[in-house]
């Protein structure tokens, strides 16, 4: 049985499953909302609250792989532990828990985010955009069938732009509609650096993943009966729901509790890159980093080094 754990900068995952003739067969999954990023990008470290609550999560999912005969288990970290000052600190505090974290590279996040995305969907030959916004950054890949063509990770997270522009929020709507407007404008401004690599490439379909997506495909296909996945149009038609939502302490329909404080980065975030890239709408995709773990540990012995061969940085 194996065992794959993505320790992110806003929640870890655990997912258990087995092998099946070859294939996997997913068992259990477990997502924690643990924010480890919290505050990193502004004092480059991992707060004192942050380390226990994730140190505190690892010994809820050790206790849970104790009740299965796991052979394989593979621990990485992504970008909170890529950046903070004592993220050995962490790895260490893991290790005693029982868990070895791979640190791994923001390119190497991207290939097993595409290769997760690209497990649950028919291969075809057309291009394809996949697009992960996470706590701390967004991997951005274009591919073809299994194969990713161009892939990069860029800093902006719904974690770090909620501390950067929402850790306070006004009382006053017209000033929340102005930090709303410099948070896109600062996501806008991260994702034109790549919009010129991005035009030697024409995908046809376009794929989001993790929890950020996941809000608001649900949102989306709440507010406006018949939409599937992400709108542009309904994004937009929603920014002042959203703002009188927060005001007002209400929750938008389809979107959860457990993320009330990332909507305002969240939105931010998915409306800049819409904009940047010209997505009128993009497909929601339940599969993320943790099946691309999977789908590296049921094909390869050593799953690290497949992907650090693997992956290779974008030109």
């Amino acid at each position: 049985m194996y065992a794959c754990l993505d320790l992110g900068s806003n929640s870890f995952h655990l997912l258990i499953a087995r092998s099946c003739e070859g294939k996997a067969e997913i068992v259990e999954r477990f997502s924690e909302k643990v924010q480890l990023g919290e505050s990193v990008t502004s004092t480059g470290m991992i707060s004192p609250q942050a380390f226990q609550r994730g140190v505190d999560c690892l010994t809820r999912f050790q206790n849970v792989i104790d009740n299965y005969p796991i052979e394989n288990c593979w621990t990485v970290g992504t970008n909170a532990l890529r950046i903070a000052h004592n993220a050995a600190d962490f790895v260490d505090a893991a290790r005693n828990v029982g868990f070895d974290v791979s640190i791994i590279s923001g390119i190497q996040e991207a290939t097993l985010v595409y290769a997760g995305v690209t497990s649950a969907i028919l291969e075809s030959d057309v291009l394809q955009m996949v697009i992960d916004i996470g706590g701390g950054s967004t991997e951005l890949i274009v591919g073809r069938g299994r194969e990713p063509l161009w892939m990069q990770s860029l800093p902006v997270g719904c974690v770090s732009w909620r501390d950067d522009w929402f850790c306070t929020l006004p009382a006053d709507s017209s000033e929340l509609e102005r930090l709303l407007d410099e948070a896109v404008a600062a996501a806008t401004a991260v994702f034109h650096t790549v919009l010129s690599e991005l035009s030697n490439y024409h995908w046809v379909n376009s794929y989001a993943s993790s929890g950020t997506a996941k809000m608001f495909s649900a949102v989306c296909e709440q507010s406006a009966p018949g939409i599937q996945g992400i709108s542009l149009e309904a994004l937009i038609a929603m920014r002042p729901l959203i703002i009188r939502g927060v005001l007002t302490g209400n929750l938008l329909p389809g979107m959860p509790e457990t993320r009330r404080e990332l909507i305002l980065p969240g939105w931010a975030i998915l409306t800049a890159l819409m904009q940047s890239f010209a997505l009128s709408s993009i497909n929601f995709s339940a599969t993320a980093l943790r099946e691309g773990m999977l789908d590296f540990m049921v094909k390869n012995k050593e799953p690290a080094i497949a992907l650090a061969e693997f992956s290779s940085p974008s030109s």
